[in-house]
């Protein structure tokens, strides 16, 4: 792929981005609060990507492919950023982290297969110190 130099930047600076996610706070009291934030965090996520994907059929097919499965992949990563927001348990955070690497990567693969230009890179809303919604 001639592209290749570019999608190991956009892999390389997201895993730098993912690599500094602080584990949320612990205890009872975040415990009822976290749920209520992280099942609104994740429905909206849905509801997004719901959205998002409902596009008109342009009648390309690679075009429509990526028409809908973009949002599809981009509600992935927002749904794993709620979990890093508000998860617990490292093997899934973990599991989050790679879910935002490889749908990043695919979503560049596509626009790049379809010659369009990659958005510039932005961090994580997870690292540490990045302002959250």
């Amino acid at each position: 792929m001639r592209h290749n130099s570019l999608i190991v930047s956009v892999i390389l600076g997201t895993c730098a981005a993912t690599s500094t996610v602080a584990a949320p706070p612990t205890g009872a009291a975040h415990a009822l609060r976290n749920d209520k934030a992280f099942l609104a965090e994740n429905d909206a996520a849905m509801s997004k990507m719901m959205r998002d994907m409902a596009v008109k059929p342009t009648g390309d097919a690679d075009a429509d492919f990526a028409a809908t499965m973009i949002p599809h992949h981009q509600g992935a990563i927002d749904m794993a950023v709620a979990e890093l927001h508000y998860g617990r348990n490292e093997q899934l955070r973990r599991i989050a982290q790679e879910i935002i690497v490889d749908q990043q990567q695919e979503i560049a693969a596509m626009r790049l297969a379809l010659g369009q230009k990659l958005p510039p890179s932005a961090a994580v809303p997870t690292q540490t110190g990045t302002k959250m919604k």
